[in-house]
This record gives structure tokens, C-alpha cells and sequence, in this order.
């Protein structure tokens, strides 16, 4: 639900603001919304230490499942954008090629690495010297990213695997002798890479787009149905105790995830015009910023409301006998 709903959403805003442009243009739009960037959830959860709750663990298991479809949904419209751009026609079979390509490759990496990764870190953790589990880590990341693009997908298919299978037991053997956990390890990488990532991508908005008014109406009716894309995945919520608003809420936030999508729509082209235009781009930075931002404190508000209503204190008390 939280991938389907999305995709038909932004394909009709496509359709019906855009109506000039191809329907590949509809499709990729339909696919910047499916994917769902669980990081800010994730850390939203921790701070109100929540994120043992069943509906955490809703929220962070269906964002798995929404960008791994929203991977390959992004290889599908992409291979079709491609085709297309070369002359070369296109059938329902090599649609089908491309979905088990990328499913293939993101459940075989997944079930081998988990094989392969335990005794790569063994090996490399024999070596005494400095730096090793952070390098063997990079490689297993760049690797599967290489790999990736070697078969025809974005090379984010191979480092979403990557985070996938790596996990703190695999290179158990470093910490044990005292080394830092990997994530401690990455953080001054992503000190520097990560600010560098949005600066790279916010000096692609055209900032004249922001004063035309139609490009802030498209902006906010994307925005919306990217909010009402993610609200339908409280529908496939059975357990009747589960705060069906809750899991909405934090399905919402696009962030880097959408980000990337729309900088790989900039490097398609139709007969020679880009998939993604600079009104667009523009357009859906907007929609990420407004459902990054705005997740977090009506999660917190959706949150608090559930305690609140649930608390002995909120329940009636009976009258005196």
C-alpha cells in the first residue's frame, strides 16, 4: 500500500498538472514518492523511546519493504526511460527482465552476503593493523555498488543491499579486541560527505522557480499526495491496538532517499530533454523538505496523543460506591 498508492498518486499529479510531458515523466514522479526515508522516523522513535514499540517496528519494517519496491520500481521506469531515449522497443518481457534483474540482485545479495560477510570480516580481522574494518566495510559497500551499475541498476541498489547485510555480528572479532563499532567508525565520514550530499543537491534548484506560482502549486500538490500516499499504508494495519496515525505519520519523510531519486531522474533523457526539468527538481526538493521537516513533530504529537488517551490518568474513574 505504501508503495502502490504513492506511485499512482504522483503519476495523476503528473498527468494532470504536467500534461504536456511524457507519461515517463508521470511514471518517475509516481516513483520519487514510493520510497520512504526511515532515518528520520528512526531517530524521532529513539528520542521519545519509543522505538521498541510495536508501531516502530511497523514503521521500520514497512519502509524496508517500501524502498527495496521503490528500487526496483526506480530500475523498471528507469530501463523504460532508457529504451525509449535509444529508439529501441520496448516489450512486457523486458519489463519483467528488469523487475527479476532487481529483485534478483537485492535478495541474492542479500542471502549471499549474509553467507559471505561473516568471513570476509573474519579474514580481515586477522590483520592488526588500523583502519581495517572501516576499509573492508567500504569495499563490501563499493563492491556491491559496482555491481550494481555493472548490471544496469543505480548503484544505490548495491549500497541499500550492503546496509542490509551488514550487521555488528559479522565483525563481532574487532569490537571484542576493543575497536569501535562501525557505525562510530562512519560518523566523521558522514560529518563531511553528508552536508556535502545536500549542498550538492541544492545547488541544482533553480532558485527562480520558487517566485512562479505554478511551480509552488505543483510543489504542494505533490507534497500532498505524498502525505495522503503514505497515510493508506494504516490500512494494511490489522491489530486493532496498533496506532494506525502513528504509522502513517512516520511512513511519511522522504529525505535523501527522495533526493537521490530526482538527482538519477537529471541524468535521464527523452530525444534529448531531461526527464527531470529544473521546475521539477524544484518541485520535489520542495515536497522533500515539507515531509522531512513536518514528520517529526506530528509523530511526536500523534505519539504523545496515544499515550495520553491510554494513560490511567485519561480514563474515567467510576463514581463512589
Amino acid at each position: 500500500l505504501g508503495v502502490v498508492v504513492p506511485f499512482a498518486l504522483g503519476w495523476g499529479v503528473g498527468a494532470l498538472l504536467l500534461p504536456a510531458h511524457s507519461p515517463y515523466v508521470h511514471a518517475f514522479l509516481g516513483a520519487t514518492l514510493t520510497a520512504t526515508s526511515v532515518g528520520i522516523t528512526a531517530r524521532v522513535l529513539q528520542d521519545l523511546g519509543k522505538s521498541q514499540s510495536p508501531e516502530a517496528r511497523v514503521i521500520l519494517g514497512a519502509a524496508v519493504v517500501d524502498d527495496v519496491l521503490g528500487l526496483v520500481i526506480l530500475a523498471v521506469v528507469s530501463g523504460v526511460i532508457q529504451a525509449a531515449d535509444s529508439g529501441v522497443d520496448f516489450a512486457y518481457a523486458d519489463v519483467a527482465l528488469i523487475v527479476a534483474k532487481s529483485a534478483g540482485f537485492l535478495f541474492g545479495a542479500v542471502f549471499l552476503g549474509l553467507a559471505i560477510s561473516p568471513r570476509l570480516f573474519g579474514i580481515a580481522s586477522r590483520l592488526r593493523g588500523r583502519g581495517v574494518l572501516l576499509a573492508t566495510a567500504l569495499v563490501f559497500c563499493f563492491s556491491l555498488s559496482y555491481l550494481a551499475a555493472a548490471i544496469g541498476l543505480a548503484a544505490i541498489v548495491g549500497a541499500y543491499a550492503a546496509g542490509l547485510i551488514l550487521e555488528h555480528v559479522h565483525y563481532r572479532a574487532f569490537t571484542e579486541r576493543g575497536e569501535h563499532q562501525l557505525e562510530e567508525l562512519l560518523q566523521p565520514i558522514g560529518t563531511v560527505l553528508v552536508p556535502l550530499f545536500f549542498v550538492l543537491m541544492g545547488m541544482r534548484v533553480d532558485l527562480s522557480t520558487f517566485g512562479r506560482s505554478e511551480i509552488l502549486g505543483f510543489a504542494a500538490l505533490l507534497t500532498l499526495a505524498a502525505v495522503i500516499g503514505k497515510q493508506a499504508c494504516a490500512l494494511g494495519v490489522l491489530r486493532g491496538n496498533l496506532d494506525r496515525l502513528s504509522i502513517g505519520l512516520g511512513m511519511i519523510p522522504r529525505g535523501e532517499v527522495g533526493l537521490i531519486f530526482a538527482s538519477i531522474g537529471l541524468g535521464l533523457t527523452l530525444r534529448g530533454e531531461p526527464i527531470v526539468d529544473s521546475a521539477i527538481y524544484s518541485a520535489v526538493v520542495i515536497m522533500v523538505i515539507v515531509t522531512t521537516m513536518a514528520t517529526p513533530p506530528a509523530l511526536r504529537w500523534s505519539l504523545a496523543r496515544r499515550v495520553a488517551r491510554t494513560s490511567p490518568e485519561a480514563r474515567p474513574r467510576s463514581a463512589p460506591g
